[in-house]
């Protein structure tokens, strides 16, 4: 299967885990295809970046550049120039779950990569999942990413 189109979503909460969206996205997309960034932003976190970069008019700035410009999205940017490989950056305000949905179908992604944690069913049946909801609802493939686990981590670790 061909992936021209690889959809990567981010966050903040992401930062943990950025070596493994990044090894994941870059090891399925064509050598001559493209990498669309998406960060996904409540208002309130939009406002707060927006602020942070000294933007006066948040009408001047789109979301595409405030992603661009957060530093978790320059961080993945630097590391997908220094290997070559097309990428464009993009920025949704609204509930991301949404905001990945919409874009996916926009760019026409051959393949959606998100990244999350385990929860329990628990958890998810009262707070929902974001990678859940897109991993049931994509019209595209979908690569879920699990954090690691400190524990895991340290015991993998060669002593």
């Amino acid at each position: 299967m061909s992936m021209n189109t690889v959809l990567l979503a981010f966050g903040s909460k992401d930062e943990q885990r950025i070596d493994e969206l990044l090894d994941t996205a870059t090891s399925i997309v064509d050598p001559d295809g493209t990498i669309v960034l998406l960060h996904a932003f409540d208002r309130e976190r939009y406002d707060t970046i927006a602020k942070r970069l000294n933007v006066d008019n948040a009408a001047e700035i789109s979301p595409d550049d405030i992603a661009r410009r957060s530093r978790i999205g320059r961080e993945i940017a630097e590391r997908l120039d220094r290997a070559g490989v097309d990428y464009v950056v993009r920025g949704a305000i609204g509930e991301t779950s949404d905001a990945i949905l919409r874009q996916s179908e926009l760019e026409d992604a051959d393949l959606v990569v998100v990244g999350g944690r385990s929860r329990s069913a628990t958890g998810k049946a009262l707070f929902g999942s974001t990678a859940q909801k897109v991993l049931v609802e994509a019209d595209c493939p979908v690569t879920f990413v699990k954090e690691q686990s400190e524990t895991k981590e340290k015991a993998a670790a060669p002593a």
